[in-house]
């Protein structure tokens, strides 16, 4: 044998004894396997995007996430809710239509560049995030440069990481829930009222906060079984006193409502329009174009009665604090309708989606209601509750409660402190009825 081969034969026979004197020590052995790959979601950005200017450049959010991409100035912001901290790897899905572009992608703690090309959709890594903090939180992007006309066409976020299954966000479009997601969460106080009591009227006072008029909202002051009161803001330079019953047929086209299942309108306010409308039920409709403002409170006041000809009679009347006088706004017959006010409730919602990434939040105090013989009766518990949107936890922005003497709602603007629905609030009731003179009201 050689010397070479000795050493060698050596070298086998001391490492077999370390091997054999390890295992010996308790130690094993263990071939290193690959770890099983996270669980993931796909977060479609038709939900649960934004622009954030809502300018006419171009870029729009679609049913297909962000199309027509074409200026530099266009930014969009997607929202999820982590309900707890978490490691997150995330892909963006694309296609550029022509050319080469380059975006940047934001979001918790950090900012990346990525190039894209090509007109088959596919995914973009944009790397790991930690996400430190419970909530929401979002992920902006933004157009660098690009060669071609678009800067990209983005449909969605794949998301991996442990629980991720937890993340809340606007999941499908079933039922048109990106349209509905995006127009936020709508939240409801339903009033409490004492099972034997019949109400012909209902007064409420509404306050909007300074700041929460948003284009788009809708702060319902007294709704009832059969429709609903309130006052919107429809733009930056109108806002109305909307006042609307259903009909008793179902359907989303007043057109084909039969003429005896029809809202027929008996009176109606100096400069009130009055008509129909459709597409969430149908009925008759009224609204008087009014500056209202934040910051002051404004009083409603509605009435219910059976006119025992199987027809309800709706009135309603509005009463601003400036000129400190009652006006009506409208009065509706609804046939095949035998009741005084049921299901007393306000409610709070967005109805333009692109207005569904600003807070909102309004107050409502001293409800009263009075029976037919004159009795004023107030009510002092509401309960909490909220949309579809709200109860599938596609949107966790809403909240409500009360404060002493008024009860309040909040929806959108991605805030979380939310308030669990279906909780029942309680304010301090007032001593003294309303001071209103029903013979003196308009006809």
């Amino acid at each position: 044998m050689s010397t070479r081969t000795a050493v060698r034969n050596f070298r086998r026979i001391s490492v077999f004894a370390i091997f054999i004197a390890i295992t010996g020590m308790g130690f094993t052995w263990k071939a290193v396997t690959k770890t099983a790959e996270q669980p993931s979601i796909d977060v479609p950005l038709a939900g649960n995007t934004w622009k954030t200017s809502n300018g006419k450049m171009g870029g729009v959010v679609s049913d297909d996430g962000i199309v027509n991409w074409t200026d530099q100035q266009a930014a969009f912001q997607t929202y999820i809710r982590c309900p707890k901290p978490a490691k997150l790897d995330v892909w963006l899905k694309l296609s550029v239509p022509t050319g080469k572009s380059q975006l940047e992608v934001s979001g918790p703690g950090k900012s990346l560049k990525i190039d894209v090309e090509g007109s088959s959709a596919k995914e973009y890594y944009t790397g790991t995030w930690l996400i430190t903090d419970t909530g929401y939180l979002s992920f902006k992007l933004k157009g660098l440069s690009k060669t071609g006309d678009k800067f990209a066409d983005v449909s969605s976020l794949r998301i991996q990481g442990a629980n991720v299954q937890d993340i809340n966000f606007v999941k499908n479009n079933e039922g048109n829930f990106f349209h509905w997601g995006r127009r936020g969460p709508s939240v409801h106080l339903n009033y409490v009222m004492p099972e034997d009591l019949e109400a012909e009227w209902f007064y409420n006072e509404v306050t909007v906060p300074a700041g929460n008029d948003v284009v788009g909202s809708y702060f319902m002051a007294n709704g009832f079984g059969e429709g609903y009161f309130g006052m919107q803001v429809n733009s930056a330079t109108e806002r109305r006193i909307l006042f609307s019953v259903w009909s008793p047929f179902t359907t989303d086209d007043p057109a084909k409502i039969p003429d005896l299942q029809k809202i027929r309108l008996l009176a109606k306010g100096e400069n009130v329009h009055a008509g129909e409308f459709g597409n969430e039920g149908s009925g008759g409709q009224s609204y008087l174009k009014y500056s209202w403002k934040a910051g002051l409170t404004y009083k409603f006041l509605l009435r219910g009665c059976p006119d025992g000809e199987n027809h309800t009679t709706y009135t309603a009347y509005f009463k601003d604090p400036e000129k400190n006088a009652w006006m009506l706004i409208a009065s509706f017959s609804r046939p095949d309708t035998r009741t005084y006010l049921k299901r007393l409730h306000s409610f709070l919602e967005n109805f333009i989606p692109e207005q569904g990434n600003k807070e909102k939040k309004v107050e409502f105090a001293n409800q009263w209601v009075r029976s037919p013989a004159g009795k004023w009766t107030a009510l002092n518990q509401a309960k909490f509750t909220g949309d579809n949107t709200a109860r599938k936890g596609f949107r966790m922005d809403y909240g409500g409660g009360s404060d002493q003497d008024s009860f309040y709602l909040r929806n959108c603007g991605f805030f979380n402190d939310y308030t669990p629905l279906n909780r029942v609030f309680e304010i301090s009731s007032s001593s003294v009825a309303p001071e209103i003179n029903i013979q003196d009201l308009p006809k």
